[in-house]
């Protein structure tokens, strides 16, 4: 879906760009130390942008230095008191996320908005279905129209103070609300939609939710920067961000390992192997596709349409390049004789 641009630091967001990663710190945000080390080891795992929450006067202080040294955009996540959000943009946040309606007075809506304008920073309207307003709710219920309204009436504010450098959520724990109201928000406004699936659970359960609502909507064209929402460590939801991304071929970079399931043909330790050559060859940043494949029924074909393969046998394992048999080698060779393929390129 077409969608306005707008630039968060020097990563451009809807408009066509690329679809971005994002995440959020969970340290606290006055620990520079801390709160810096997290973000290179996002930034390692392919963030694209980090928001960092900033609740008080101290983090606020602490963003103008988590700024300097990050190298990468930093959001500022503000709720209810617009002074953090000024002191936020004068840190030299990117971006600020606030919900205009709870910060109080149009005037101090309009002094953030003026704040934000005149150093060109864009907010992010972040609408919960846990946290609608009641009239919302009493009048739609918990339902995507809700969520419209929530968000439209925030816009609205940030509107009248002539400000429309404006990126949008509207998320959900559930999933089919959260896709039903970014369907919504896609088919009546053209504003950049950042997408999630919030509180989406731990690690496994929640990779799961987020792709199922976020894959839904990108295959749809909709969604112009992501956040895979865990209760996890951040660098997990970046590591998913990416991988979600690539398996929906909008994201290029990386070692793309397609492997089979195994079954009862297998004679080797398929799955030791799979895992062992993706570890081995995720530094990798070009784009390339690797098999790992357990026997000689699919093995060798699925192989054939790879960058790079492998076909196992009982002793002895086929190795391919670009389609072509390339070599045969011992079993307990294959990973190395595989990555070396790859890394040699």
């Amino acid at each position: 879906m077409a969608t306005r641009r707008i630039y968060v630091g020097g990563v451009p967001i809807g408009g066509g760009a690329p679809v971005t990663v994002q995440s959020m710190t969970n340290t606290r945000t006055e620990d520079i130390e801390a709160t810096c080390a997290q973000i290179a080891a996002m930034r390692q795992a392919g963030c694209d942008i980090v928001r960092t929450a900033v609740p008080n006067a101290q983090a606020a202080r602490a963003l103008k230095e988590i700024v300097r040294r990050c190298g990468c955009p930093v959001v500022a996540d503000i709720h209810f008191d617009y002074k953090l959000a000024l002191q936020a943009a004068e840190a030299g946040a990117a971006k600020i996320r606030i919900n205009p309606g709870n910060i109080g007075s149009a005037e101090k809506v309009r002094m953030v908005a003026d704040a934000c304008r005149e150093r060109g920073l864009p907010i992010r309207i972040g609408v919960n279905g846990g946290s609608l307003e009641k009239d919302l709710l009493s009048r739609y219920g918990l339902t995507a129209e809700a969520m419209y309204e929530s968000a439209m009436r925030h816009v609205r504010l940030l509107e009248q103070a002539a400000f429309t450098d404006i990126c949008i959520s509207v998320k959900a724990s559930d999933v089919r609300l959260c896709v039903a109201a970014y369907r919504l928000m896609a088919q009546k406004t053209d504003f950049p939609l950042h997408i999630g699936v919030t509180e989406a659970g731990t690690e496994y359960a929640g990779i799961i939710r987020s792709a199922a609502g976020i894959g839904a909507l990108l295959c749809d064209g909709i969604g112009d920067t992501i956040r895979i929402s865990l209760t996890a460590d951040p660098v997990r939801e970046c590591m998913a961000g990416n991988e979600l991304l690539r398996a929906l071929g909008l994201r290029k970079n990386g070692v793309r390992i397609v492997s089979c399931p195994t079954c009862g043909r297998t004679r080797i330790d398929l799955i030791d192997i799979a895992q062992a050559v993706e570890k081995r060859l995720a530094g990798i940043d070009r784009d390339v596709t690797v098999a790992v494949m357990g026997c000689a029924v699919n093995g060798p074909g699925e192989a054939r349409e790879a960058d790079f393969g492998m076909a196992g046998g009982n002793r002895e394992g086929l190795l391919f390049r670009k389609g072509e048999i390339v070599g045969k080698v011992p079993m307990d060779r294959i990973v190395d004789a595989l990555c070396a393929m790859v890394e040699e390129g």
